[in-house]
């Protein structure tokens, strides 16, 4: 998932915290946060179960993309696209787009339509803004989120270029290092990531 459930966890009790009482009211924040939680995990569920079903029909076709000389990665992004287009699914990284967060604004303008559905569907919320004002409000929340998980996934990359030795970025090394002080930058902000 391109989220932490940890950091999703965080985003949202961040919402239900920032945005009450001026967007909305709820009895009980951990259940509100919970439930922003699971409309987040569950849509980008979706695009995971996508990427492995890509991988699935890659593996069927390696024999033929080994013969042909056709690269992996530009096969798995046409694949890909492709399923995209035809599930009418909403591609979740911002980075693909050279957006500079792990969210497109796509994604984020859909997820807010879908926290507002929920939200509207609950009991455990009551809505002050029109539903458009508050898409906007989580759009902002969500952003500024965002940006900062951004800021904190620099700085973990930052530390890792600062080491003595070169470290290959994707390289085992350089994942367990990048949990590790992607992890300690959570913490700094409260947030336990048990990576």
């Amino acid at each position: 998932m391109l989220l932490a459930r940890e950091f999703i966890a965080y985003v949202s009790r961040e919402l239900v915290t920032r945005l009450t009482p001026s967007s909305f009211e709820t009895s009980n924040p951990v259940v509100a946060a919970e439930l922003i939680a699971q409309v987040i995990e569950e849509d980008l569920s979706i695009e995971d179960k996508l990427n492995d079903e890509v991988r699935d029909l890659l593996e069927e076709y390696s024999e033929y993309m080994r013969r042909e000389n056709v690269s992996y990665q530009e096969m798995f992004r046409r694949v890909k696209n492709q399923l995209l287009a035809q599930r009418k699914v909403i591609r979740a990284s911002g980075r693909d787009a050279n957006e500079g967060m792990k969210l497109s604004r796509d994604k984020i303008n859909d997820l807010s339509h879908k926290i507002v559905a929920a939200v509207r569907k609950s009991r455990d919320f009551r809505v002050r803004k029109d539903q458009n004002e508050l898409r906007l409000a989580l759009v902002r929340e969500i952003t500024d989120l965002l940006q900062m998980e951004e800021r904190i996934d620099r700085a973990a990359r930052q530390k890792i270029k600062s080491q003595k030795r070169e470290i290959a970025e994707g390289g085992d090394e350089y994942e367990v290092l990048h949990r590790r002080y992607y992890a300690e930058e959570l913490k700094k902000l409260g947030i336990n990531f048990n990576a």
